[in-house]
């Protein structure tokens, strides 16, 4: 992949993922998944952060350091599996800041950005968007009964690791993890629904 290049890879459960070439040794990733629950819930859900070793497979620790308003400072620790049966077990602190709520056309988005401050890549930041838009009911020509939303939840991280691990051997172990994290992202989110629905 020659810098500047773009990879897209969409899979059968709808996670979009793009890797961008940034260097020799770094890469841009993106990916996004629509989550049929709220904006409230899957918001609550991503700053829920010591839950979130739960959620994520990778993820073996998430304990919050500092807490205060809207800056959160975490400590994560994660394993991946690469080629050739190695493993790559990695540390970083993570500060985290929840902006403020942007108002668009189709609903609200609000993001959480966030950035490495010490761990085991050479750079590691990027930020989680989670985006309400709204889905027209088809009822034909009632439209009394309004409208209905569903989530946008998207992902961009910039990642260069250090000079010893080449970002070749994690590009594809992270874009299958990235994956695997959304997927289970969403279906966290869409328990959680069920779990406040009351039964009838």
């Amino acid at each position: 992949m020659a810098q500047g290049d773009t990879a897209n890879y969409v899979s059968e459960d709808g996670v979009f993922i793009e890797v961008k070439k940034l260097g020799s040794n770094s890469r841009s990733v993106q990916s996004r998944i629509v989550i049929n629950a709220s904006f409230e819930t899957v918001w609550n859900l991503m700053t829920d952060y010591e839950k979130f070793a739960d959620v994520v497979p990778g993820l073996t620790v998430c304990k919050i350091i500092d807490k205060k308003d809207n800056f959160t400072r975490v400590y994560q620790m994660a394993e991946q599996d690469l080629p050739l049966g190695m493993k790559f077990k990695s540390k970083m602190v993570l500060d985290c800041f929840e902006k403020d709520i942007e108002a668009q056309a189709a609903g609200r988005k609000r993001d959480i950005e966030f950035k490495m401050t010490e761990g085991d890549f050479k750079s590691f930041q990027g930020k989680w968007s989670i985006e309400e838009v709204t889905k027209q009911r088809s009822t034909g020509s009632d439209t009394s009964v309004g409208q209905e939303y569903e989530t946008i939840l998207s992902y961009l991280v910039d990642v260069k690791p250090k000079p010893w691990l080449p970002v070749h051997l994690v590009e594809g172990r992270l874009c299958e993890e990235m994956q695997t994290n959304l997927l289970c992202i969403r279906e966290e989110a869409q328990k959680m629904i069920h779990k406040t629905v009351p039964a009838l």
